[in-house]
């Protein structure tokens, strides 16, 4: 009986193509843009996650307070709270702390033959790398025996190899930075732009000893942030938690005293920019809902046409002893037959409209397969839902009265 009710459900819409087509538009649109919203979403969510992950496994970074001048405060991060003490106490006394990494930062020209190039210059430790996790596709980083001697190396950016050596072997190179010529000794494997919009293989990292005496002249031991990488995801908190005890006893701190430092968790950072991107999913989901109700709408709209257009036929086939189920069956088949080839028809479109905005802007869409099969699975549930009301209609007329309709 299903075989035969999608025979005449199909012989039926060929009967009356343009109309068919109108009404499997509303449920085409509907489908695709839910497809379309959620692979550019699910997009989205892959590429901030990978953005973030590229600035380094659990970090945590912790800045300077507010500077303070006249009763005016500046802004966060302006102050001097942080030393390279405070860098190394939090990696011997934080137990969920793997490695900790004072860093200075500065802008340079860097030059090299007659290229010149305008970057950061971040002068760090070893240990800046490990926080990172960042590793090079050539050399190596420079080590604690250049730390204390002030070595002129550096490590460079693919950016800056790009620039200076046209993408070719920087290493051995001698490169001037500002005033100071220093050896290259590794180049960093790229990372891309952050989840800020930054270039990251736009830098040069010295030795912080070299950064303080050739590059900066800044002496003293304050540093402009530190970064730390917790052990594992599940002990950000509580690294996190234990850092601010820390340097609270350290800096002196008494309890009703405002903290001189911020401790940013990156993790919470990648929530929030998650919140906004799933809010913004969510409003696309909703119009994409909308446009499903109207196709839905439309289905009834159509069925409930041809119910009328096919009363005396419906009188007919109940006069040779077809039942009221069977007539149910059939206009219920046809309605789900409709909505379903508008499903199938928008999850073509939305996966190809998904793939167009993925190249022409250059982002990543990930189409997930649940996504596509419950689009497929709702279009078909509105067929049944928007079409069991004609169905039943049809399934209750009168033999009599259909048979004497004009």
């Amino acid at each position: 009986m299903i075989y035969m009710a999608m025979r005449l459900a199909l012989f039926s819409l060929m009967r009356n193509k343009v109309r068919a087509v109108l009404t499997v538009l509303g449920i085409l649109i509907g489908v695709a843009a839910v497809v379309a919203s959620s692979a550019i979403g699910a997009g989205a969510k892959e590429r901030i996650e990978s953005q973030f992950a590229s600035l380094g496994v659990n970090v945590l970074m912790v800045w300077p307070g507010a500077s303070a001048a006249g009763g005016a405060r500046g802004a966060a991060g302006s102050g001097s709270g942080l030393t390279e003490d405070d860098a190394r106490a939090i990696a011997i006394e934080v137990p969920s702390v793997s490695a900790s990494a004072p860093i200075l930062t500065a802008s340079a020209q860097v030059v090299s033959g007659a290229r010149n190039w305008s970057t950061r210059v971040y002068g760090s430790t070893p240990d800046y790398f490990r926080v990172r996790s960042w590793n090079t596709t050539d050399g190596a980083p420079f080590t604690e025996s250049d730390l204390r001697t002030s070595a002129k190396v550096c490590v460079i950016g693919t950016t800056i190899q790009r620039e200076l050596f046209a993408g070719e072997s920087a290493l051995g190179a001698t490169i001037r930075v500002g005033r100071m010529p220093c050896t290259v000794i590794g180049v960093l494997e790229g990372k891309g732009q952050s989840g800020f919009g930054q270039d990251q293989d736009d830098l040069i990292v010295v030795p912080m000893t070299t950064f303080r005496t050739r590059v900066s002249r800044r002496p003293g031991r304050d540093v402009g942030f530190v970064m730390v990488s917790a052990r594992d995801p599940a002990l950000m908190a509580r690294a996190e938690s234990a850092m601010t005890a820390l340097l609270r006893q350290r800096h002196r701190l008494a309890p009703a005293d405002e903290n001189d430092f911020t401790v940013r968790n990156m993790a919470d950072v990648v929530k929030s920019f998650d919140a906004q991107r799933a809010a913004i999913t969510t409003l696309l989901l909703v119009v994409a809902s909308i446009s499903l109700l109207v196709g839905g709408i439309g289905v009834m709209n159509i069925m409930l046409v041809s119910v009328t257009e096919r009363t005396r036929e419906i009188g007919i086939r109940l006069a040779i002893g077809a039942r009221a189920r069977d007539i149910l069956a059939q206009f219920l088949v046809e309605a789900v037959v409709l909505a379903a080839i508008g499903g199938l028809a928008g999850l073509g479109l939305g996966a190809g409209a998904s793939v167009i905005v993925g190249k022409t802007t250059e982002w990543k869409v990930s189409l997930q397969a649940d996504t596509a099969i419950l689009a497929v699975l709702v279009s078909g549930g509105i067929g049944v839902v928007f079409g069991f009301f004609p169905a039943r209609r049809a399934a209750r007329l009168d033999p009599i009265v259909a048979l004497r309709h004009e």
